[in-house]
């Protein structure tokens, strides 16, 4: 994917993560980066100007050094200060960007949710695909983790997974989740062994057609195909603990997009398995 990658830029220390990760993807695509970083803006309080000057000069100053970082891996690279909404003003930069990266400061299991709902409004109202980085060493992780149901925003989803895949040179692991209809209590305390046996099989064909033809574009990728009973946000969030990615699609978009997010991507973004790419 060409492009530009743009980084939200903060003074927190996962910033840097972001900005590594999309270092290493902007060298291996031959991307440009563009570094944001929103100031809060003016209200029209008595002696505002000076506070927001101040906080301006400051930001840039961090802008500079994290391109210098860029710069000095080979990487081109430009900075933007912003005045304004955080989230207004990052939804309105991906509509020129490839590619979204922010940090969050979720740590990991036992640490409670990302705080702030910044990261999951700026995926819902994005025009491009986000990635979100999370505050943490990812390990040893393996394999890049697509959801998939058939839809149409899933065939984006693992265009762009088969893709980061294909460039990390880890395998895609395809997951096709299916959920029995849920009954009331005592209204059926055991599936029928056909349905359950219908149910696999429909989602395992639902799985196989979503990726044909994508060894003819990526001949070099190994697929793995996991077809699972369970919630899928669980679900996918057990597997991709153990990879170095997890893509996921989304059909947030219209008036509300800044506000709600398919709840499958808003559960991984609340509770990052590794790092997670929205896309639709």
């Amino acid at each position: 994917m060409a492009g530009t990658i743009i980084v939200g830029v903060t003074g927190a220390r996962v910033s840097r993560r972001a900005v590594d990760w999309a270092i290493a993807r902007a060298t291996t695509r031959r991307q440009a980066i563009v570094l944001i970083s929103v100031v809060g803006g003016a209200i029209g309080a008595i002696g505002e100007a000076e506070v927001l000057g101040a906080a301006q000069t400051a930001t840039q100053q961090l802008l500079d050094g994290e391109a210098k970082r860029v710069s000095d891996a080979g990487v081109p690279v430009s900075t933007r200060v912003e005045s304004g909404n955080p989230v207004t003003k990052l939804v309105e930069a991906s509509k020129d960007a490839a590619i979204l990266v922010l940090g969050s400061d979720y740590r990991g299991p036992g640490t409670g949710p990302a705080r702030g709902v910044h990261g999951i409004r700026i995926a819902a109202g994005a025009t491009c695909p986000v990635v979100v980085i999370p505050d943490r060493d990812l390990g040893e992780g393996m394999g890049v983790v697509v959801g998939i149901d058939g839809s149409e925003v899933s065939e984006h989803a693992i265009e762009f997974a088969a893709s980061e895949a294909d460039r990390l040179g880890e395998p895609l692991i395809a997951v096709s989740v299916w959920t029995p209809v849920h009954t009331p209590r005592n209204a059926m305390e055991v599936y029928p062994d056909l349905y359950l046996a219908n149910m696999q099989a429909t989602t395992e064909e639902v799985l196989a057609l979503s990726l044909a033809g994508l060894s003819a574009r990526y001949p070099d990728l190994r697929v793995v195909r996991r077809v699972e009973r369970g919630h899928p946000s669980h679900v996918l969030a057990g597997i991709a603990g153990d990879a170095r990615m997890v893509v996921v699609g989304t059909h947030g978009r219209g008036a509300l997009a800044r506000f709600l997010l398919g709840s499958i991507s808003q559960e991984l973004l609340s509770h990052l398995p590794t790092v997670t790419a929205v896309v639709r």
